[in-house]
């Protein structure tokens, strides 16, 4: 019995172990600008003040507004130019969709500064991310 035991906890780590792997491959790939206050009015709240881990959403994922509401862990993986040739900070940032980037939006995903300052050097103004909806 205690051998069983230990098959069956064995299985369930790896099981675990391959989940975690999974979402990890399952983060996009994209770019992120930032916006700078005022954040409202929102295309998702209005008026209503959603604090400044917040985003705007590109055509990419905005989906007719579907992704309002909807919260991003995002991680700066590179430069996009050679203007800060290392901007990334090695932190990620969960933020929460409250408005559209409109079309010609630079980036995939337009942080709010605060956000934006927490992944990467907000002197580069645009940097290459990774994205994953929590």
């Amino acid at each position: 019995m205690a051998t069983m035991a230990k098959v069956i906890t064995s299985v369930v780590i790896a099981a675990v172990v391959a989940l975690a792997m999974v979402s990890l491959v399952a983060a996009d790939s994209g770019t992120a600008t930032f916006y700078t206050p005022p954040y409202t009015p929102s295309a998702c709240y209005g008026f209503e003040d959603q604090g400044t881990m917040i985003a705007a959403a590109s055509d990419v994922f905005w989906n007719g507004g579907a992704a309002c509401g909807q919260q991003y862990v995002v991680t700066c993986t590179g430069p996009t130019n050679q203007g800060v040739p290392q901007p990334c900070t090695g932190q990620s940032v969960t933020v929460k969709i409250v408005d559209h980037c409109p079309s010609g939006c630079a980036g995939t995903i337009d942080l709010s500064q605060e956000a934006f300052a927490i992944i990467a050097n907000p002197d580069a103004g645009k940097v290459f991310i990774d994205y994953q909806q929590v």
